[in-house]
C-alpha cells in the first residue's frame, strides 16, 4: 500500500479502464480522487474513454463538478453502466444527450455482479428485471441510442421452463472508494460511514480482476489502533490511500461526518426530529402511512416516500413498522435528499449485495415508492423521461419482490400549488404536466409482472388513490371537496376504471393538526 496525493493517484488510471465509483447521493463519495481525476483530464484529455460503473451515483442534486459529474466531461467516459444517474445532474444528462452509451442496472443486479466478478463467475441469472426496460424484449437496459448499437449487456434465457435474465461479469480495472480511515498497513475501517454500500465488493472485483485499488480516507493511523469489526476491507486488496479531510463548503452534500446515531454508536430521541410541513407531499405521506400496518417491514424509496417514516414519527407509530433501505439499513428514521440511504437509529447497517439477497429472495412485505409516470396499463416510469435518465437504483428489485407495493406523488407537477382546510383539499395552482399518460416513457415497474405475481398495488396522490387490476387501473378514493371529472379525469389521457362504491378519502389527512392514527 502507497499513500499518495489526489493528484499522484489519478495517473494510475489508465486511458479505455473500467472504472468503479464508490457512494450514494451525498454519501461515501470520493470527492477529492474525482476533482483530481477531472483537473488531470482538462489539463492532459487523459484518461480518456472511461467505462464507468457504480451503484446510486454520488452527487448532490445538482450541475457542481462534484460525484459524479466529475466525470462529465466530453471525451472522457467511452461507457457507462449504473443503478442511478439522478444525484450527478450533469452526468445523468450526458447520458440523455447520447454523448455515450449508457446502460441502466438494477442495483441489486450490479452489486451482485461485482460479487460475481470477484468470484470470477461468468454471470448471474435472477428475474429481477423481466418485462421491464431492463428485459431485452424492450429496451435491454439501454438509456440511450448509442447503447441500442452496442452489443446486447443482458440476455432472456430459459431454464426449467421459466424465464431469466443472464447479466454477464465484467473486469474492474480501477475502484475508487470512500472509507474513514486506513493505518500504516492498508487495512480500511468503514467507522463513520453511515453507508456501508458495495465498497468490499467493487474493491474484490477490481483485485480479482488484476485491478487496483484507490481509497479516499480521513486519516491514517498506526498498524492495529483500527478495531477488526471497522475494518470491512483488508489490506490485501488496497493498493493506494489518499488522505483528504471532508470539504465543509459543500453544504449538506457530504452526509454529516461523525454523527453517532447515523452509524449507530448511539440513538437520539426521535421528538428532536422536526414536524413536516402541511402541504400536497405531506397529503401523500399520510394517506400511504394508511396503507401500512403493524409488525410490517417495509421499504421506503427515494423523494417523496421518505416522507412516510417522518409522518409515522410524528404519529407515534414508527416503532410498529421496521424501516429497511436498499442502502443496507433496517429500523431507525430515514434522512431526506443527498442524506437518502442513511437512518437515525438504525437496528442493523449491513452491505447492500447482502440487502438484496434478502430483498430479491422475497423478505420485503411492503415498499412505499415514488410515482413519476403511471400509464393505462399500471406501469410506472421512474427512470427515464426525455433527455432527463436517472436509472432505476433499487427500485426494480424492490417492486418485483415486495409483496405489497404503494407508489405515491402529486397527481400532476410543473407548478402544482394545492392547499388544504378543515373541508378538504383545493386546487389552486393546477401542475402543467400530467402524471396519469397513455403510455410511459421506459417501463421501470412492470404491471404485467405484478399481475401475474399477485402483488398487491396501491397508486397514492394527493387528491386520488388508484388501485391495480387485470384490467387496468381503478379509481377507489377521492379526496374531499375536489371535483371528479374537472380536478382527476380531465386530466388524465385514459380512461380509469372507477369504483362504484368511490370514497372519500379521510379527512384527517387534510387538516394541519395531528392526526392521532394508529396503525391496524
Amino acid at each position: 500500500m502507497q499513500i499518495l496525493t489526489a493528484e499522484e493517484v489519478v495517473k494510475k488510471i489508465k486511458s479505455n479502464s473500467t472504472v468503479g465509483i464508490s457512494g450514494s447521493g451525498g454519501s461515501g463519495s470520493p470527492d477529492a480522487v474525482l476533482i483530481a481525476l477531472q483537473k488531470r483530464f482538462v489539463k492532459t484529455k487523459q484518461p480518456k474513454n472511461l467505462t464507468v460503473t457504480a451503484g446510486i451515483s454520488p452527487g448532490n442534486l445538482t450541475y457542481e463538478d462534484v460525484g459524479m459529474n466529475c466525470l462529465s466531461n466530453d471525451g472522457m467516459v467511452g461507457r457507462a453502466m449504473c443503478a442511478h444517474l439522478g444525484m450527478g445532474k450533469k452526468f445523468g444528462m450526458a447520458v440523455g444527450e447520447n454523448k455515450f452509451p449508457a446502460w441502466g442496472l438494477p442495483l441489486g443486479v450490479y452489486t451482485h455482479l461485482l460479487r460475481a466478478t470477484a468470484g470470477h463467475k461468468p454471470g448471474i441469472l435472477t428475474k429481477i428485471g423481466l418485462n421491464t426496460f431492463v428485459d431485452p424484449r424492450l429496451e435491454g437496459a439501454c438509456e440511450n441510442e448509442k447503447a441500442k448499437a452496442e452489443p446486447p449487456i443482458v440476455k432472456l434465457v430459459n431454464i426449467d421452463n421459466k424465464e431469466y435474465l443472464y447479466f454477464k461479469t465484467f473486469p474492474v480495472d480501477v475502484a475508487i472508494i470512500k472509507a474513514s480511515y486506513a493505518d500504516t498497513k492498508g487495512n480500511v475501517s468503514l467507522e463513520w460511514e453511515p453507508i456501508i454500500g458495495e465498497q468490499f465488493p467493487l474493491a474484490a472485483a477490481a483485485h480479482n480482476s488484476g485491478g487496483i485499488v484507490i481509497v479516499q480516507v480521513e486519516k491514517v493511523v498506526d498498524y492495529g489502533k483500527l478495531k477488526a469489526k471497522d475494518v470491512l476491507i483488508p489490506s490485501v486488496l488496497v493498493d493506494y490511500v489518499v488522505v483528504a479531510k471532508p470539504d465543509k463548503s459543500k453544504g449538506d452534500y457530504n452526509v454529516p461526518k461523525h454523527t453517532p446515531s447515523l452509524v449507530g454508536k448511539t440513538k437520539i430521541q426521535l421528538d428532536e426530529i422536526k414536524p413536516v410541513e402541511l402541504n400536497e407531499r405531506k397529503i401523500c405521506a399520510r394517506r400511504a402511512m394508511m396503507e401500512l400496518y403493524k409488525g410490517v417491514l417495509v421499504n421506503l424509496g427515494v423523494g417523496m416516500p421518505e416522507l412516510v417514516a417522518n409522518v409515522c414519527n410524528e404519529e407515534g407509530c414508527v416503532q410498529d413498522i421496521t424501516l429497511s433501505i436498499e442502502t443496507g439499513i433496517t429500523g431507525g428514521v430515514a434522512q431526506n435528499g443527498v442524506a437518502f440511504g442513511v437512518a437515525h437509529n438504525a437496528d442493523s447497517i449491513i452491505g447492500d449485495a447482502s440487502m438484496f439477497d434478502l430483498y430479491d429472495g422475497g423478505m420485503l412485505d411492503m415498499a412505499i415508492l415514488g410515482l413519476a409516470e403511471v400509464d393505462k396499463f399500471g406501469n410506472v416510469n421512474v427512470s427515464k423521461f426525455g433527455k432527463r435518465v436517472t436509472g432505476p437504483g433499487g427500485f426494480i428489485n424492490i417492486t418485483q419482490t415486495a409483496k405489497k407495493i404503494v407508489f405515491m406523488g402529486t397527481f400532476t407537477s410543473g407548478g402544482l400549488v394545492a392547499k388544504t382546510s378543515n373541508k378538504g383539499l383545493k386546487i389552486e395552482t393546477e401542475g402543467k404536466v400530467k402524471k396519469f399518460v397513455d403510455k410511459v416513457g421506459q417501463v421501470t415497474f412492470s404491471a404485467k409482472n405484478a399481475i401475474e405475481n399477485g402483488q398487491d398495488i396501491t397508486y397514492v396522490t394527493e387528491r386520488a388513490v388508484f388501485k391495480l387490476t387485470n384490467k387496468g387501473l381503478k379509481l377507489i378514493e377521492i379526496a374531499p371537496n375536489v371535483d371528479l371529472q374537472k380536478d382527476i379525469l380531465a386530466l388524465m389521457e385514459f380512461k380509469p376504471l372507477i369504483d362504484k362504491n368511490l370514497k372519500r378519502m379521510d379527512l384527517k389527512i387534510f387538516k394541519n393538526a395531528k392526526m392521532n392514527y394508529k396503525l391496524k
